[in-house]
């Protein structure tokens, strides 16, 4: 009776944790189009514009194309928003653990994010159009490109947490949740973990397609590309895909490398201090997005496929092994 009252919570409170995620991912593209509007000295839409977008997409009608696949074509949509929406039940909301935390979530948490963008790819040929196929074959190419830095920023990690008696599971998000790594590492060793947390601030874009990498969408150039075909539900349930990929990626690196929590500042527990923690991810979480999504989108302009592909291949995949060499001197020194 115990495992199954553990299970039935575990999957009231991961529903309640995703419906929450879906709301606040929508606010927060709300907040990123306002900003981004007055950084170009305009005034923007209204913040809920997004959830306005969603509510009006929900009553409109599915249009299937005549050449589509449509058993991939329908499927795409609700497979990216459920696979999008579990990483954030491996993501530990501050001090309090992950609904299903792993020994291995890092590596699952990078699995989905790539998941992701593959079902929207295979919904943009699945759909016939020949648009669609050039933003999926985008989409393809440019995950390949920064999947590369991503994990060595994910596998250095872990190294520095076996090497250096950080406590829990290497490759656990909890491990990095608890326990800041900028204090498992010496002089040498911030200077790497400065190098990884860039790379991975570069993989950012790649992740959310906008702002230099929006390049598999490129409403200017192919005409949203691998979703040019969507329309009314599928269409919403695509825009609420790619505000989560943008919330998730900015939590995933919330939670590695700034791990500040409430508890930790103030010494003590209890509820109160607990709720504040919760309020203060998600806090920690906005700022994230914005300085590494809305600023940077707003600062750059888009980057051709080879540009993009060059730039992770070559030099964000040079500065993640910068980081490498330097934390491994760093760890195998002290």
């Amino acid at each position: 009776m115990t495992s199954i009252f553990i299970l039935f919570l575990k999957i009231f409170v991961g529903l309640m944790l995703m419906a929450l995620v879906v709301v606040l991912a929508l606010l927060f593209d709300g907040v990123d189009r306002i900003f981004h509007a007055r950084m170009q000295r305009r005034v923007g839409p209204p913040l809920l514009q997004p959830v306005y977008d969603i509510v009006k997409l929900m009553g409109k009608e599915n249009i299937v194309p005549r050449r589509a696949s449509r058993f991939f074509f329908m499927l795409a949509p609700w497979l990216a928003l459920v696979v999008t929406a579990m990483i954030f039940l491996y993501i530990p909301v501050s001090s309090s653990r992950a609904v299903l935390g792993t020994e291995g979530d890092m590596i699952l948490i990078v699995y989905l994010l790539a998941m992701g963008g593959v079902v929207m790819a295979v919904g943009g040929f699945a759909s016939g159009n020949p648009i669609a196929n050039i933003g999926a074959g985008r989409e393809i190419t440019l995950m390949m490109s920064y999947e590369f830095p991503l994990a060595i920023v994910i596998s250095t990690l872990a190294w520095v947490a076996y090497k250096s008696g950080m406590p829990g599971s290497p490759f656990s998000l909890e491990t990095f949740a608890s326990g800041s790594v900028w204090r498992a590492v010496g002089e040498v060793g911030d200077v790497g973990l400065v190098c990884l947390f860039l790379s991975l601030a570069f993989v950012v874009p790649g992740e959310t397609g906008k702002g230099p990498m929006d390049i598999p969408e490129a409403k200017t150039e192919i005409l949203d590309g691998l979703i040019i075909e969507y329309s009314g539900v599928n269409l919403a349930l695509l825009k609420v895909t790619f505000a989560l990929r943008s919330f998730a990626i900015s939590a995933f690196m919330t939670s590695l490398f700034v791990p500040v929590s409430l508890a930790g500042i103030v010494g003590t527990g209890g509820f109160f201090i607990a709720v504040f923690d919760f309020l203060f991810f998600w806090v920690k979480v906005f700022f994230v997005q914005m300085i590494f999504v809305t600023l940077m989108r707003t600062s750059f302009g888009r980057l051709k496929i080879g540009q993009a592909s060059r730039l992770y291949v070559m030099k964000v995949a040079g500065l993640s092994v910068t980081g490498m060499i330097l934390l491994s001197i760093d760890v195998m020194t002290r």
